[in-house]
């Protein structure tokens, strides 16, 4: 059945800075903001997604190009179609706008025992000192049970070097914020079975493991051979 439009968005307003609660000592604090991308983040993008595929043992299904991103993945106003959010990290405040006509959705300051060691930094530079650390893409859905739309994640990844450090939890807060500020009913998403650390993640955020539901896929070959 095809899914109804979900109403037009709100602009996203810039959120307060806020930290979370600190689990060590105070001495390295790592600002974090969260954007909204744009096409001159697809470089970046593609190498978060090729990694993405990599640590999920599927790089061999990976076929996504610069171009192909460029073309499909900003040809509507963020939150009515696909939106990535961007993760940006610097070891100083940031002081410069985001590039892009959207403002921040939110500032982070996360207090860890030690710095973080980047083995990638030249590669993911986004500007100064910062440097993108992940991303989350989403779109909207709809449930029928609710009479609402929803947002459904169809990825979320942090880089290695800055996993555990409350990052995941940062992008993925966005999402759901976002999802409440619109009015919407559920946001969802899927998650490998053998991946037991982020399942133990999401449940521990307050999702709740529908283990009885497949995915159900049709794609390449069988899905041209409808186009016959």
């Amino acid at each position: 059945m095809a899914a109804a439009e979900p109403p037009p968005p709100p602009t996203p307003t810039p959120v307060a800075p806020t930290a979370l609660p600190e689990s060590g000592p105070v001495g390295n604090p790592i600002f974090a903001r969260i954007r909204i991308a744009n096409p001159s983040d697809v470089p970046h993008l593609h190498k978060l997604m090729y990694q993405l595929a990599v640590f999920e043992r599927l790089a061999h299904m990976f076929s996504a190009t610069e171009s192909s991103l460029s073309s499909t993945l900003f040809n509507s106003p963020p939150f009515q179609s696909v939106t990535v959010f961007l993760l940006e990290v610097s070891p100083t405040p940031f002081t410069d706008a985001p590039a892009g006509a959207h403002p921040p959705i939110t500032h982070v300051v996360v207090n860890l025992d030690l710095p973080i060691a980047d083995p990638e930094t030249q590669e993911f530079g986004s500007g100064g000192d910062a440097v993108v650390a992940g991303f989350v893409l989403f779109f909207p859905n709809y449930s029928t049970f609710l009479a609402k739309p929803g947002f459904y994640i169809e990825d979320l990844f942090v880089r290695d070097c800055y996993r555990r450090k409350g990052f995941g939890k940062i992008l993925l807060s966005a999402v759901a914020a976002q999802a409440v500020k619109m009015g919407y009913g559920r946001v969802e998403w899927c998650v490998l079975d053998w991946n037991v650390n982020a399942i133990k993640f999401y449940e521990e955020m307050g999702a709740e493991v529908l283990r009885e539901w497949r995915i159900c896929r049709l794609t390449g070959d069988a899905l041209q051979a409808y186009g016959k």
